[in-house]
């Protein structure tokens, strides 16, 4: 009997299949051509991924030429092994950031799940961490043939190496973590609140009203959406660096600023932010 659930692939626009999935809501897309699939992210561990795997052989469009990491966390290239035993030499894509880091942001995840009870800590702690090996440091194209697929790396925000995915014929954008709809953008000890904006506005440069948005966890989006997670984002950035040029501690930032998210997913944002800011004491006078 299988050890894993066949995860379940909907077309969202022309030979373009998302699999929305219940741990941690993430999403893996499967991108079609006459060459093959690229599999854009591939889930959270190995027994997660040969779910994954199953699915994209139901689809039957065809074999795994590539798959994409949008950037190094776990639950976007913990089945990379699984894909890796099933293709062989199948080239792995991500920004040269994301390649250079997986493996150590896949041994503290490791760490984590290590303690408590946690129902998948066994198949976390059992995954091989297999990193990118088609790395890039702006921009890539994987050609399928009948269809180009563009990597895009716009900046950082969520890490310093995510990458955007664009398949420019049918106006498609896979956007990973730089953009969630299911909970708030998440703000990790690795994030970068002051350029996460301008990430945002390249990607958004590149979308029409008609643009069909996949995030990293969550449902599809539109334009729309994405403007307004981008304006609550430069909110977070503006708040910090309006404290902090105001003189207010960190330690009370939390508190004092009013937030587009709730305080305690900020935690990192404000660390992170105050620590990117330039040393030197206040830039604007106490009201």
């Amino acid at each position: 009997m299988a050890d894993f659930t066949a995860s379940t692939f909907t077309e969202v626009a022309s030979r373009v299949w998302v699999a929305r999935h219940d741990w941690l809501d993430v999403n893996v897309s499967v991108i079609g051509g006459e060459r093959g699939l690229v599999v854009v992210d591939t889930h959270s561990s190995e027994r997660a991924a040969r779910g994954v795997l199953d699915g994209v052989r139901r689809l039957g469009a065809g074999p795994v030429v590539a798959v994409v990491n949008t950037h190094e966390h776990f639950d976007h290239t913990f089945g990379n092994a699984v894909f890796r035993d099933e293709y062989g030499a199948v080239p792995i894509h991500a920004t040269d950031w994301a390649a250079e880091h997986t493996s150590a942001a896949g041994e503290r995840i490791k760490r984590a799940y290590a303690v408590g009870d946690d129902p998948h800590r066994v198949e976390v702690q059992e995954t091989r961490i297999v990193p990118a090996d088609r790395s890039f440091s702006s921009a890539q194209v994987i050609d399928l043939g009948d269809r180009q697929v563009e990597l895009i790396h716009p900046g950082r925000g969520h890490t310093a190496g995510d990458l955007v995915v664009r398949v420019p014929d049918i106006d498609v954008m896979l956007a990973g973590d730089l953009l969630e709809e299911s909970a708030p953008p998440a703000f990790g000890a690795d994030c970068f609140p002051f350029d996460w904006p301008a990430s945002l506005d390249l990607m958004i440069s590149l979308l029409s009203d008609t643009s069909v948005v996949v995030p990293g966890h969550g449902a599809i989006v539109d334009l729309s959406f994405v403007q307004d997670q981008r304006n609550d984002i430069g909110t977070v950035a503006e708040t910090i660096r309006d404290l902090a040029g105001r003189g207010v501690p960190r330690a009370q930032a939390l508190e004092v600023g009013e937030w587009p998210y709730p305080s305690d997913l900020l935690v990192a944002a404000v660390d992170r932010g105050y620590d990117q800011l330039p040393r030197g004491g206040r830039q604007l006078p106490l009201v």
